[in-house]
């Protein structure tokens, strides 16, 4: 089946490649997936998915069925869900970009803007995928879900969402991020934290007669890559590691002593560690009874209203490459000829939840290089956005064993 992959994704190249060039130009961060959601669902429609609609917190999620009718009412049993966020980072200062960063400017092979690796880019191989999959047939005995979901801020919270009130629980996921072509099988834990430092305010004039919060953070501050120095770590994860990455402090005016400072700090969590012990090393660092430390909370509304707070904990995870959901996934890169070498992602993704708080069978596989992520002049290589329609409409030839 492979050579009619070749032909069929082939056929569909143009289109889907305007298709992403058009769903880059829609921006969609702080979340709001309006825009970019409406342009997938017309796409979804006419490529003859069904059940297109909206989750709770706003994700776009559509069921595509086999080609052929179910022999048996086990047929269908297995949920394979591919799973693509459609909200991105800002785009920072336009100035500083070659190429307008909502143009989709195509150069030398690679496509430029915002959200290309981001993860758009595997939004149109994963739908057209799934449907080149259906059309030939290889979806027969299971059903097919595209989820297209909203992943920056809170990873796995709109995952969660979806799974709990729709009562849909895939046996196998594969998630989008990218991954330079290559099958991804786990990532670190995150955490994040708020350290905050009690003072006393004064006028800026007499200082003397305050507390400044600011100053008494700076022992901490210095404490934070000493410790980073010393975490442990795991054969495939890596090491864990913390560093500070917003500052903020409270003054009646530039020229009041601040009485409260607060930092930020970001957690990586390797196997072996927890939040919990994460939390205790931390308080380990504070001078005194004056500071507070504390786990942050998501609060933020979704676009469409939506509003659930999330701890900002987000757990480590990792299968082996003898699951058979790894093997199946290596198996459909040995057949493109792709990279057959299992890797790890260095951030946090949805697989927080799909794996590590659900337990499911998770993988990572999408074009796009992890190194180009978030950065200015985002770009994507054309070419591997068509490899990873590819393998995306293979996979499921793969999963029937798994």
């Amino acid at each position: 089946m492979i050579e009619p992959i070749h032909s069929r994704v082939a056929h569909h190249r143009d289109a889907s490649v305007s298709w992403l060039r058009e769903i880059v130009a829609l921006p969609s961060f702080d979340s709001n997936i309006r825009d970019v959601a409406a342009r997938v669902e017309r796409e979804l429609c006419a490529l003859g998915f069904d059940a297109i609609h909206y989750a709770p917190y706003g994700d776009i999620v559509a069921r595509i069925a086999p080609s052929t009718p179910r022999r048996s009412a086990q047929d269908g049993e297995k949920i394979l869900l591919y799973d693509s966020h459609l909200d991105t980072v800002g785009a920072g200062d336009a100035q500083e970009w070659r190429h307008d960063p909502f143009g989709g400017v195509i150069e030398n092979g690679l496509m430029y803007g915002r959200g290309t690796v981001d993860e758009k880019g595997s939004t149109p191989p994963m739908i057209y995928g799934l449907a080149i999959a259906r059309d030939l047939g290889l979806l027969d005995g299971l059903t097919a879900y595209y989820f297209g979901s909203i992943e920056e801020w809170c990873e796995g919270l709109s995952a969660q969402v979806f799974v709990e009130t729709e009562k849909i629980k895939p046996d196998f996921v594969v998630i989008g991020e990218p991954t330079n072509l290559r099958v991804v099988r786990g990532h670190k834990g995150r955490c994040e934290f708020r350290v905050t430092a009690r003072g006393t305010s004064a006028h800026g004039a007499s200082h003397w007669l305050g507390d400044n919060a600011l100053y008494k953070m700076q022992d901490v501050l210095r404490a934070i890559p000493e410790l980073d120095a010393r975490l442990p770590s795991d054969p495939f994860l890596g090491r864990g590691s913390i560093v500070a990455t917003h500052i903020d402090v409270r003054a009646g005016s530039l020229n009041v002593v601040p009485d409260r400072c607060s930092v930020v700090l970001d957690r990586r969590l390797t196997f072996g560690e927890t939040p919990e012990q994460a939390l205790e090393q931390i308080r380990a660092l504070l001078p005194s009874q004056d500071f507070d430390v504390e786990i942050l909370r998501y609060t933020q509304p979704s676009y469409n209203g939506y509003q659930r707070e999330h701890a900002q904990i987000f757990p480590v995870w990792a299968f082996d490459e003898a699951h058979p959901f790894v093997r199946a996934a290596v198996a459909t890169s040995r057949a493109l000829e792709l990279d057959l070498t299992t890797g790890k992602w260095n951030f946090s993704t949805n697989g927080a939840y799909w794996a590590g708080i659900a337990q499911i069978p998770s993988i990572g596989f999408g074009p796009g290089r992890e190194e180009d992520v978030h950065i200015v002049d985002e770009h994507i290589r054309v070419d591997d956005v068509v490899r990873a329609t590819e393998w995306y409409a293979a996979l499921p030839m793969f999963l029937k064993e798994a």
